[in-house]
């Protein structure tokens, strides 16, 4: 009897964990006994996939590069990729703004439950840590995001998951300087860097094998761990809208692939479903990056000198699910509390959300940093930050997983347009994962 196939795997290991995680609640000490015995299943997975990220994108990217035979192509996917990615989050922040606007999810939310989580999340310390770390990156100068690009060392660089873009930048100077020295000299560090990838891309599958059972972990701690349920109804509105314009903004990466490539939306999910679910599972782009390099260079068909560069910046700066729930979730907190907005102040929410996206760490609550520096562009009184963040953040876990699921959908997508365009788009090949977990 043929294997399920992986997404439908993961999606079962999904399933059975929210149950659990519900079960075990109504024990005593059902709690601590995920806590200490389930979660760091999760943990050791995620782990893995975050271990492999920076050999992937260093040993994809100098491949992929050194093999072109003209950089004009490689300037041409920079160029496309940072445009298409512009674009798309724009897209998504004037969807969100768009959808609060017309639900007006803030002015229904009762005073008696605003004072409930006021109460009961304005003290919380990583509230607090979100705020001192968003007017720490405020501080920061016009410059000193090129500055940071740029390593003073490549190998403390790629001892942090949150240097990607350091990384990303030696990988590219490596595989341009390798174009430029004579092929003889330059065979012995390109095979070096081919075998490497190989390597890679197979660790990539052996951690897959294990993903059911992570997935299932990191569910039901997360749902044991959740916040009481009573909150989460009462914020029903301000997750709906969140929800809904997440949705569209994968309706709209699904009619731009469509329009571009002339391929189906309905097979290009299904190839890259395990990427999604993994997403949703670990709210972390960078932890599912390997994961969805795999699926866009050998099951969409990207060829990988396209996808090894537009993949990790993705990560690392295309945040529409992000961006548009800041747009969401500023403009709900301004209802609530009613702190009136004007045209100019909603434009500027745009503008905002679009350049806290970029940089921006690639890990669970980054959105909820950004969301402070939008809050405060329009205005909003520093001392009732704290109790707008309040209102939103016990339902801003669950959000959290789904906007990452459309972030890496983004970045599929972005990756197979920009491959359209120059012509290195192919039928998929699924060489690996035949022989490993199917």
């Amino acid at each position: 009897m043929r294997k399920l196939e992986l997404h439908w795997q993961i999606l079962l290991g999904m399933a059975s964990g929210v149950v659990f995680g519900y079960l075990v609640t109504s024990w005593s000490g059902g709690k601590d006994f995920v806590s200490d015995w389930v979660a760091p299943v999760g943990t050791i997975f995620i782990n893995l996939l975050k271990l492999i990220a920076i050999p992937l994108i260093l040993a994809s990217l100098v491949k992929g590069i050194s093999d072109l035979k003209d950089i004009s192509k490689f300037k041409n996917i920079g160029f496309r990729t940072i445009g298409m990615y512009i674009f798309t989050t724009i897209i998504a922040i004037s969807v969100g703004l768009g959808l609060v606007n017309l639900i007006e999810p803030g002015k229904g939310l009762p005073q008696e439950t605003i004072n409930q989580m006021v109460s009961t999340y304005t003290d919380n310390s990583e509230i607090s840590g979100k705020i001192s770390e968003a007017h720490h990156q405020k501080e920061s100068g016009p410059l000193d995001f090129v500055v940071d690009i740029v390593p003073d060392n490549i190998f403390a660089a790629m001892s942090d998951n949150g240097s990607m873009l350091q990384v990303i930048f030696f990988a590219i100077l490596l595989g341009i300087c390798l174009l430029l020295i004579s092929e003889e000299k330059a065979k012995p560090l390109k095979i070096f860097f081919d075998s490497l990838n190989e390597v890679i891309l197979k660790m990539v599958d052996v951690i897959m094998l294990t993903a059911p059972f992570a997935v299932f972990a990191l569910l039901a701690n997360v749902v044991a761990s959740a916040d009481n349920p009573e909150i989460l109804e009462k914020l029903l509105f301000y997750t709906l809208t969140v929800i809904l314009g997440l949705i569209l903004m994968i309706a709209v990466y699904l009619l731009i692939l469509y329009i571009v490539t002339k391929r189906s939306p309905f097979s290009f999910i299904p190839k890259i479903a395990p990427a999604q679910l993994l997403a949703f599972s670990t709210s972390s782009s960078a932890a599912t990056l390997p994961v969805t390099m795999e699926r866009v260079s050998e099951h969409v068909g990207v060829d990988e000198e396209v996808s090894s560069f537009v993949l990790p910046v993705g990560a690392t700066i295309n945040m529409d699910g992000t961006s548009l729930y800041q747009a969401v979730a500023a403009v709900f907190i301004a209802q609530a509390l009613k702190f009136p907005l004007d045209f100019t102040q909603q434009l500027t929410i745009v503008f905002t959300a679009l350049l806290a996206s970029i940089g921006s760490a690639a890990v669970p609550g980054a959105g909820m940093v950004m969301l402070v520096i939008v809050l405060e562009s329009i205005g909003f009184p520093s001392d009732r930050l704290a109790v707008g963040l309040a209102l939103i953040f016990a339902v801003d876990r669950p959000l959290d997983m789904c906007r990452t699921v459309v972030n890496v959908t983004g970045d599929a997508v972005v990756a197979t347009v920009v491959g359209k365009s120059v012509g290195l788009l192919h039928p998929p090949i699924e060489k690996r994962l035949k022989k490993t977990y199917r």
